[in-house]
């Protein structure tokens, strides 16, 4: 049988599945945070019908002769750069201005350690009932507290704390907050019914308000990770990633306060919508629709030249 069928075969299944990205990529353009794909193709093997020969007093040198057999996927790559800021003037829309910075979530409470943890730059979070800082899925975003390395994590829960009662210092009374923000750095500036402001706080057994900037250690700020490779990041869908071991050593990243990780600013009220480019996608598109017409042509051209040789008896 004719290589050609094959080599074509080979190059409309690649075509297939470079289209297939490119309809994921179409239909997630309006995704806040999403991360486009790229298919990146190589050549399978190649028969060797003549070898090189290396040149001689007598003669020139000879180049291989070789046919190629056709095409594979070498990669399907997920392209980390930054997508277009959208302005939503909403407290809780957050995006980081870092390419390979990202913010931290989880399905369980993150005061548990063995928890899991996804990554994602999908920053439109919202409080939920209870007052915790939750995505859109539901999950906790994780805040970071203390002095320990790495850091430990804590779910942010913005709605009141116990303090003493100022009229009898050995009563606690409970104050609700009122307004909060956050700001450049993921720290949570609150202000509680009494007046009081000052960071969300949190000792290990409780929330509280710090209003003693001496004193910042326990004080609340969102979870970032910062990503060596992101392209090496696993989707999980929901527009979350999960780390291997090509995106950091050991399959673990270090989650810690985004100045302590050196990983750029927080914007409040920001979201970072998708990085597909319409434009490239519907030229690569065409590029797609086009080789997978030229391999069926290799095939079909193949099926003529084999019709000819059954042809030949009569």
């Amino acid at each position: 049988m004719l290589k050609s069928l094959y080599s074509g075969i080979s190059g409309m299944k690649g075509f297939q599945t470079k289209l297939d990205v490119i309809g994921n990529n179409v239909a997630n353009v309006n995704t806040v945070g999403f991360k486009k794909g790229r298919v990146i193709f190589q050549d399978i093997i190649n028969q060797n019908i003549a070898g090189a020969t290396a040149p001689t007093n007598q003669s020139g040198g000879v180049n291989p002769k070789q046919i190629g057999l056709g095409s594979k996927i070498a990669s399907i790559d997920t392209i980390h750069t930054a997508g277009s800021p959208m302005t939503t003037n909403v407290g809780t829309d957050l995006a980081i201005d870092r390419e390979n910075t990202f913010f931290v979530v989880t399905p369980d409470n993150p005061n548990d350690k063995n928890g899991a943890s996804y990554l994602t730059k999908a920053g439109n979070f919202t409080r939920d009932a209870n007052g915790n800082l939750v995505n859109s899925n539901g999950y906790f975003v994780s805040g970071v507290y203390g002095t320990a390395s790495p850091k430990d994590k804590v779910a942010i829960n913005i709605t009141d704390y116990t303090a003493p009662d100022p009229a009898d210092p050995t009563k606690t009374i409970t104050l609700k907050f009122t307004s909060y923000s956050i700001d450049e750095n993921g720290y949570i500036n609150v202000n509680d019914e009494a007046g009081h402001s000052g960071k969300l706080a949190f000792d290990g057994t409780k929330y509280y308000l710090n209003s003693d900037t001496t004193q910042p250690d326990n004080d609340i700020s969102l979870a970032t990770a910062v990503v060596s490779n992101p392209g090496g990041l696993k989707k999980v869908g929901n527009t979350m990633f999960e780390v291997t071991g090509n995106a950091e050593a050991g399959g673990k990243v270090t989650i810690d306060r985004i100045q302590n990780n050196s990983g750029g600013t927080i914007i409040s009220g920001i979201l970072e919508m998708s990085n597909v480019d319409l434009t490239e996608e519907f030229t690569e598109m065409i590029v797609a629709q086009r080789g997978f017409q030229a391999n069926a042509r290799t095939i079909t051209t193949s099926d003529s030249i084999l019709e000819e040789v059954v042809n030949l008896k009569r």
